[in-house]
């Protein structure tokens, strides 16, 4: 990750509605709300800026002219990312000199500012990958490459019910709040509290206040009782362990999305669902990205790329009672060996051992 990504920082809208709040035993729900007037009036305070006016809501601040509340990211002729908080009176400094907010203010998104140096800013409003980027972390996020990947693979639809264990610091979860929109429902798990109140303070800053469509649960998922959902989400260490709750919470024909670290984690997860019965044959992939370099005719791969950071692994519950049919392909011998160690038969395409016939 450059230096230019770690500064970038964004802003996102409160929305109305609000479903119900899922319970399970032995956990404790934190469900949040902010009411139509209050987000109208850009009332809801940013809970991380103990200073300052408040944020202005999301759908106030996405589209027209820079007002006060709004988070600005300005990228200097380098290229490198500066966000500020919009207010009245006030100036952002640098070695490179100092630009007044009111020259920000009242101006329309994409514009070029001059700080009393001369250079020059580019002044656009964050996106969503920028603040995941740069959030206040206590759990690992799922960075935007792959969080793309889940809301497009898993089809998050708006109106949609999500179950999410892992909330970790809240990156995924304001992806799947911003695709299921304000009819859906997102049902978020974390064990931790500390992760929990980070994943809190997150999503509310990025909403601009708290979201009317998630329930966030601070206890273990395997204790969730009485959930249907569309779709569930599995960010922990071990997903295999509570697929006996997910799966009968989750409605037939429903996407199932795993996001694991280590090929031991995908291997384990994989056979889980194979011998759980209610789902599909698992889909497993990583997503690699890489950038280019294009200068004229000088067209060439960039010199860093993300690479590896985790497995995602997608299957569908069946319907009760339905047995999936039996895979068709040629044996491996990691297969093999997988059952033999299972059952405790001999494997197979096993080495005899040295002395032996």
């Amino acid at each position: 990750m450059t230096s230019a990504e770690t500064e970038r920082v964004t802003h996102e809208s409160a929305i109305e509605g609000r479903p119900p709040a899922a319970e399970g035993a032995h956990n404790r729900t934190m469900v949040t709300n902010v009411t139509p007037e209050h987000a109208r009036a850009g009332s809801v305070s940013d809970p991380t800026d103990p200073v300052g006016p408040p944020e202005r809501p999301v759908g106030a601040s996405r589209r027209g002219p820079f007002a006060p509340g709004d988070r600005v990211q300005l990228t200097d002729p380098k290229g490198r990312l500066h966000t500020v908080l919009l207010e009245p009176g006030r100036s952002f400094h640098t070695h490179r000199g100092a630009l007044a907010h009111d020259d920000l203010i009242g101006k329309p998104e994409g514009i070029v500012v001059q700080a009393s140096s001369g250079t020059q800013y580019l002044a656009l409003r964050p996106l969503l990958s920028d603040f995941v980027l740069s959030m206040p972390r206590g759990a690992q996020v799922i960075y935007p490459k792959d969080a793309a990947q889940i809301v497009a693979m898993g089809d998050i639809f708006p109106g949609a019910r999500v179950l999410e264990a892992g909330a970790g610091s809240g990156a995924l979860t304001c992806s799947l709040l911003r695709a299921v929109g304000e009819r859906g429902a997102v049902y978020s798990y974390e064990r931790r509290e500390d992760f929990a109140d980070i994943a809190r303070v997150n999503v509310e800053r990025f909403f601009g206040g708290p979201h009317p469509a998630w329930s966030l649960t601070v206890g273990d998922v395997a204790d969730a009782r009485g959930l249907e959902v569309d779709r569930v989400i599995l960010d922990m260490l071990s997903p295999w362990e509570v697929l006996p709750t997910v799966a009968p919470a989750l409605v037939p024909g429903g996407v199932l999305i795993a996001y694991v670290a280590t090929t031991t984690q995908l291997s384990a997860t994989v056979e889980a669902l194979r011998e759980h019965g209610s789902f599909t044959e698992p889909r497993s992939w990583e997503t690699l990205v890489r950038d280019w370099h294009v200068d004229g005719l000088a067209v060439r791969p960039d010199h860093r790329m993300v690479a590896h950071t985790a497995f995602l692994i997608s299957t569908r519950r069946l319907s009760d009672g339905v047995v999936a049919p039996k895979r068709q392909r040629k044996p491996s011998k990691g297969a093999e060996a997988y059952q033999a160690q299972k059952t405790g038969k001999p494997d197979p395409g096993a080495r005899p051992a040295e002395g032996q016939a």
